[in-house]
C-alpha cells in the first residue's frame, strides 16, 4: 500500500449528475460542494466543460468559491475538450479514454496502437497547459492486463501523474479487482485511482480491494448516485477503510448524515431506511436477542459505532421484540414498569407491528400502557391479551 492516508475524489456533481433523470441547479451544486468540503472531501469532480457554456459557468462558480477541496474535470481525451480548462479556475483534469479491445475497436473505430500514441501526445499537450493530468481508462476492467500495463507507461511518458481504472460497466469482483490493481502497482509509480461502479453490488468491496492491492485515490459519490446502479458510496468508503484497514481519509463521518439528505433532495432520489452507514433505521433494534445484548453491553452487537456518524442506537418495540426492549423503552419515557404489566404490553405490540407495518410512536405506547393498566385493574392482576387499539 503506498500511502496510509487515501484519497477520496468525490463524483457526485459529475458522474452522480450522469443518473438518469438526475440534474442539479447551480444553487443545488454550490451547496453540495461546499457541504463535500466542509466533511474533508479532498478532491471532487465537478463537471464536463465539452458539455457547454451552461457548464462552464456552474464549473467557474464552484471554482470561485475558494474551498480547500482539489478540484477536476473530466474531458475525452481530445484538445477541443481540455483546451478551456486553465480558464475555468481547475487545476487537474481526467482525461478519459477507452482501453479494453470492445470499446477501442466497437465505439472510437482505431488500433491499440494509435490509442497509446493518444495518450502520450494528448497528456503532454494538456501538461503543456499548466493542468495536471489523470489519464482516465475507460471499461479498463474488460482490457488486457498487458495493454493496461502499456497504457499507464504511456501515461506516464506524456507527464500523466495518476491512472484511472475504470470498471465502467461493474463487473469485477473483489478478487478481479485486487489482481488487477496489484499488476498496475508493480509496473508503475503513478497514483492509481478506482473507478466502481455498483451493478453487481460490489463497488464498495471492490473499492476496498484495490486500496489493499495499491490503489492511492477512490472516485466516489454520495449515497452511490450515479449511472445505472450508481457507484461506490462516499460515505461507505469512508467508514469502510477505517474500520477494515484503519485508513484516514480525512472525512469528518459525523457530517455524512446531513450531507446525504442534502443530495437524496437534491437528486430527487430517497435514500433506504436500510442504507448502510445513513439510512435511518440502521443503528435500530428490535430483535429480543439483539436488545437484551445490547443492553448488557453495547459491543455485543455494535460492529460500527454510530456516534462516529453523529448518531445513536435506536431500541425499536416490534414483532420480534422482547421483555428487556418493552422495560427499557418504557423506563426512557419515565414508567417503570412491573413485570406483569410487560407482560400485558408484550403482545399488543407484536399485535401492532404485524397488523399495521408501523413503528410505534409516543402515542400509540401511551395506549399500549393504558390499556395494559385497565387489563390488570379489570381481573385481579391476572395478564390479559386485549387487542391492540390503531
Amino acid at each position: 500500500m503506498k500511502s496510509e492516508t487515501i484519497i477520496l475524489d468525490d463524483t457526485t456533481l459529475r458522474d452522480g449528475e450522469q443518473s438518469a433523470g438526475v440534474a442539479f441547479t447551480i444553487e443545488e451544486k454550490i451547496a453540495i460542494a461546499t457541504s463535500l468540503d466542509a466533511v474533508g472531501v479532498q478532491e471532487m469532480e465537478i463537471g464536463i466543460p465539452a458539455m457547454g457554456s451552461c457548464e462552464q459557468e456552474e464549473i467557474r462558480a464552484i471554482a470561485d468559491l475558494g474551498l480547500k477541496s482539489r478540484l477536476l474535470v473530466w474531458c475525452r481525451m481530445n484538445y477541443s475538450d481540455y483546451a478551456s480548462c486553465p480558464d475555468l479556475g481547475v487545476g487537474m483534469v481526467d482525461l478519459s479514454i477507452p482501453v479494453s479491445d470492445q470499446q477501442i475497436g466497437n465505439k472510437l473505430g482505431i488500433s491499440r496502437q494509435k490509442v497509446l500514441s493518444t495518450i502520450r501526445h494528448e497528456t503532454k499537450r494538456a501538461v503543456d497547459l499548466g493542468l495536471a493530468v489523470c489519464v482516465g481508462c475507460e471499461d479498463a476492467s474488460r482490457g488486457d492486463m498487458d495493454f493496461l500495463c502499456k497504457v499507464a507507461e504511456a501515461a506516464a511518458s506524456g507527464g500523466a501523474e495518476r491512472i484511472r481504472f475504470a470498471d465502467t460497466v461493474g463487473i469485477l469482483d473483489p478478487f478481479q479487482t485486487f489482481e488487477f490493481i496489484s499488476r498496475l502497482r508493480s509496473i508503475t509509480d503513478l497514483d492509481i485511482e478506482i473507478h466502481s461502479h455498483d451493478d453487481l453490488g460490489l463497488a464498495t468491496a471492490n473499492s476496498l480491494a484495490a486500496v489493499r492491492a495499491g490503489a492511492t485515490h477512490v472516485n466516489t459519490t454520495v449515497n452511490g448516485l450515479g449511472e445505472r446502479a450508481g457507484n461506490a458510496p462516499l460515505e461507505e468508503v469512508a467508514m469502510g477503510l477505517k474500520q477494515t484497514m484503519g485508513l484516514e481519509t480525512g472525512i469528518d463521518l459525523s457530517g455524512l448524515p446531513n450531507l446525504s439528505a442534502l443530495v437524496a433532495q437534491a437528486s430527487g432520489r430517497p435514500i433506504s431506511c436500510q442504507k448502510s452507514i445513513v439510512g435511518s433505521a440502521v443503528f435500530s433494534h428490535e430483535s429480543g436477542i439483539h436488545v437484551d445484548g445490547l443492553l448488557k453491553d453495547i459491543k455485543n452487537y455494535q460492529g460500527v459505532d454510530p456516534h462516529e456518524l453523529g448518531r445513536e442506537h435506536i431500541l425499536v418495540l416490534g414483532k420480534h421484540s422482547g421483555r428487556s426492549a418493552v422495560q427499557q423503552i418504557y423506563a426512557k419515557l419515565g414508567h417503570n414498569l412491573t413485570p406483569q404489566l410487560v407482560n400485558i404490553i408484550l403482545p399488543l405490540v407484536r399485535e401492532y407491528a404485524t397488523v399495521s407495518k408501523k413503528s410505534q410512536n409516543l402515542k400509540t405506547l401511551a395506549g399500549f400502557l393504558k390499556q395494559a393498566h385497565r387489563a390488570k385493574l379489570n381481573v385481579n392482576g391476572q395478564p390479559v391479551y386485549a387487542r391492540a387499539i390503531y
